[in-house]
């Protein structure tokens, strides 16, 4: 198992380091998809990166907690021995695919480079490898665009080579931070359709770190949906969209286009995730949420509601689930 416990982070800011992450805990478990959902601003990003601690180099620090791969601590790890860990046991697709590769480099080279520092394969096999991994993601003419310069790649054409690179080890598990966000629609749903396969044909397990539940839905077996730096609720992907719990994972599900009647106007969350070291007291999403009181702006939730795996750290879950328990102990009275 990939499990991150308790995990705190702090990112540098003027004057000093605050908390942008709060006791975090995820399970990935072996050849299932995760979706790690919430806004910009939640700390999605920081927690995928912090799986092969590549906020570190930006001044981002471990405040408490940790993360263990097949139960050993990543933290613990000497920069030699996270590079063996980084692309051979977890493998990361970033999110701008126009950015995310080398332009003074070419295709070939940067794909070989990374067979090279984790299989041990002569530069003849180690290049078959190569084509064989760019035309399983769907890509033709390999030999010619081993030769070429992303400057030359279209959008999706870049995407599938980072695909192909995070594939080139093997790895156990992928992280994959939207990768289909500066895509075209018709492009997205290629992607989807490519990773989903290759998940599935691999056995990996994934995280796939995004905004958009509708991917969540076609995606993934299990979802966390952060907000403002804490896990507000997790739980298997039925679970999770047929009975959503915490006022926020309600919230964006009723953003999505599909969500909306027609002729209706898309739903909106009022108001914007607040920034790290501005957290208020008490629920962090309380100034946005339509059924917050007195008790949520005061009291911190320490105690999450649960039922089976499905987890939401909200009052008025408990409250309404009591509520229900109540009037059925009155009913048969």
């Amino acid at each position: 198992m990939l499990e991150i416990n308790d995990l705190s982070l702090a990112v540098p800011m003027q004057q000093a380091s605050v908390p942008a992450v709060s006791h975090v805990s995820i399970s990935m478990k072996p050849g299932r998809v995760m979706g790690l959902v919430g806004e910009s601003g939640c700390g999605k990003t920081l927690t995928a990166q912090s799986i092969l601690r590549l906020g570190e180099h930006q001044g981002i620090t471990k405040i408490s907690g940790d993360i263990q791969l097949h139960g050993e601590s990543i933290f613990s790890m000497s920069e030699k021995q996270l590079r063996k860990v980084r692309g051979r046991k977890i493998a990361m697709i970033f999110q701008e695919p126009m950015t995310a590769l080398n332009p003074v480099f070419s295709i070939g080279s940067q794909i070989l480079e990374v067979i090279g520092l984790h299989l041990d394969l002569s530069r003849k096999d180690a290049k078959l490898h190569a084509i064989q991994l760019l035309e399983d993601v769907g890509l033709q003419d390999v030999e010619h665009l081993l030769q070429q310069y992303p400057d030359a790649l279209s959008g999706g054409m870049r995407q599938r080579v980072l695909i192909a690179m995070a594939m080139s080890a093997n790895p156990d598990y992928i992280i994959a931070d939207e990768p289909t966000t500066a895509l075209d629609v018709s492009v997205q749903k290629r992607i989807i359709a490519l990773l989903r396969k290759l998940q599935k044909d691999k056995g990996l397990g994934m995280l796939l770190v995004t905004h958009d539940f509708g991917l969540v839905a076609e995606m993934c077996d299990d979802v966390v949906v952060m907000y403002a730096g804490e896990v507000v609720e997790s739980g298997a992907v039925m679970d999770i969209f047929d009975h959503p719990a915490h006022p926020y994972t309600q919230a964006l599900m009723g953003c999505r286009p599909e969500a909306a009647q027609d002729g209706q106007a898309l739903t909106v969350i009022e108001g914007q995730v607040p920034a790290p070291g501005e957290w208020p007291q008490g629920c962090r999403f309380a100034a946005r949420c339509p059924y917050a009181d007195a008790d949520c702006q005061q009291a911190v939730v320490a105690d999450a509601w649960q039922h089976g795996e499905h987890i939401a750290r909200c009052v008025h879950v408990r409250m309404q689930e009591e509520g229900q328990a109540n009037d059925g102990a009155d009913t048969a009275c």
